[in-house]
């Protein structure tokens, strides 16, 4: 299999939600598996949290709007379910730090890797960095996330998220402070910006879940052209 299991280095990317989603579930389960077994607790509790994230998305059914809102809502959902099941257990720290380890580190390879090559290989990497975004957020977020592009030029493309249906799922379901582990997993792209190599910044001083009005996506060229 390659190791480009999201076919970020293509070129032309176009999010499945359905093939990426059910990717992240299998690693983040894996992984918690994982923890549970060097606990020296019942991999048993696996079936526990999908059974409960299963229940949890019956629930919320309402929440969804369109094709994307139905995959991040399992998404999120999954975090809740786990976390749930893991407090009485581990702790409610090291249950907040199982579940944001679980759902950050098995992809964060192939998606650094991913996203590097496809920056190298394009002719303009802002250019390329902003199509993939633009993209995402048609075919990966949708209807129930609210976007604001403050700017949109040729040299900036500063895209504010005003509404963050994570967050809004995650509050619903008493765990909004899970939502910063949805924020830290977008560093597994943005490490791949090399400014010197690539030609552009990326800037997100804070998040709705770390408790700013918005989320800030913001790209800048480092060597602006005319």
């Amino acid at each position: 299999m390659s190791p480009d299991r999201f076919r970020l280095s293509e070129g032309d990317y176009v999010p499945d939600p359905d093939r990426d989603t059910a990717i992240l579930l299998d690693g983040y389960y894996d992984h918690i598996a994982a923890v549970l077994r060097d606990h020296a607790l019942p991999e048993s509790l696996v079936t526990e949290m999908r059974s409960r994230q299963a229940a949890l998305e019956a629930a919320d059914r309402h929440r969804i709007i369109d094709e994307p809102s139905r995959h991040n809502l399992r998404l999120t959902l999954a975090l809740v379910a786990a976390y749930e099941i893991l407090t009485p257990h581990l702790g409610r720290e090291t249950a907040m730090n199982t579940v944001r380890a679980a759902f950050i580190e098995p992809l964060g390879d192939v998606l650094r890797g991913g996203t590097r090559a496809m920056l190298d290989a394009a002719p303009d990497p802002f250019a390329a960095m902003v199509a993939m975004s633009k993209s995402r957020e048609e075919h990966a977020f949708g209807e129930t996330f609210v976007f604001e592009r403050a700017i949109d030029d040729d040299q900036r493309y500063h895209l504010n998220v005003r509404r963050c249906f994570y967050h809004d799922v995650l509050t619903a379901n008493s765990a909004p402070e899970l939502t910063p582990a949805m924020c830290a997993f977008d560093a597994n792209w943005i490490d791949a910006i090399d400014p010197e190599t690539h030609g552009f910044r990326f800037d997100r001083p804070t998040t709705i879940g770390l408790g700013g009005t918005h989320c800030p996506f913001h790209f800048t060229r480092t060597n602006p052209t005319d």
